[in-house]
């Protein structure tokens, strides 16, 4: 029973150190709220994403959209909760403009990062045929990953992406800019995530105190049962 406890317990810390280090990694908390089945523009520079700020050449914008948005017969759904964000903003296209966030990071330490892409195939519309999302670490690109499907052609489509790195710094910046052609204007970003990897699976010393009170407190209650 022990070695059960122990092993769960121990799951469970391993599981804390791997939680999402982005704040609002699914763009639900936005003031003021994006009303049901619209979408709401932010000019660079703006916060009212929690957790976000808007990034790129003066005049460009982005838009978070609620899941139930639709235009020209096209379903937009977010990919996870109720909203996600459209690179491409409503006012403008251009590749300058994006989304990034500063997350406390420990040198030395593997991340991985993961995001979800999403793409409509819709050339007789303004809505493009591909979606393409430029994402860096610290002004280092991590790629350009496009979501290309061909069968999206009702229906906002997701794609995941994932890779890693190893922090440099104590504070790291990740930034995802629209990759899409002017003429293309839907690229949809979602359920970011960022969890330390490799040796994060240990559970930290913080963890330890708790998880050996618990540990004494079943030994002690195990003995007592065996008197």
């Amino acid at each position: 029973m022990f070695r059960s406890v122990l092993a769960m317990l121990i799951a469970l810390a391993a599981a804390n150190a791997r939680a999402n280090l982005i704040t609002n990694g699914s763009f639900e908390t936005i003031t003021p709220a994006v009303s049901t089945g619209t979408c709401s523009v932010y000019g660079t520079g703006s916060t009212n994403v929690t957790g976000w700020t808007v990034v790129g050449a003066g005049g460009t914008d982005v838009a978070a959209c609620n899941t139930s948005f639709t235009q020209s017969g096209i379903s937009f759904v977010a990919e996870d909760g109720s909203n996600w964000v459209d690179l491409t903003g409503l006012n403008s296209n251009n590749d300058t403009e994006g989304v990034q966030q500063t997350i406390a990071t420990s040198i030395g330490k593997s991340y991985m990062l993961s995001f979800w892409v999403g793409n409509v195939d819709s050339p007789s519309t303004t809505f493009g045929v591909t979606s393409t999302v430029d994402v860096s670490v610290d002004g280092t690109s991590l790629g350009a990953l496009t979501n290309s499907c061909t069968t999206c052609t009702t229906t906002l489509a997701w794609k995941e992406f994932s890779d890693s790195f190893t922090a440099t710094t104590t504070s790291t910046t990740l930034t995802s800019l629209n990759g899409d052609p002017a003429n293309d204007n839907s690229n949809g970003l979602d359920n970011v995530s960022l969890v330390a990897n490799g040796s994060a699976t240990v559970p930290e010393p913080s963890l330890l105190v708790p998880l050996g009170a618990g540990l004494l407190g079943l030994l002690g209650w195990r003995r007592l049962r065996s008197v």
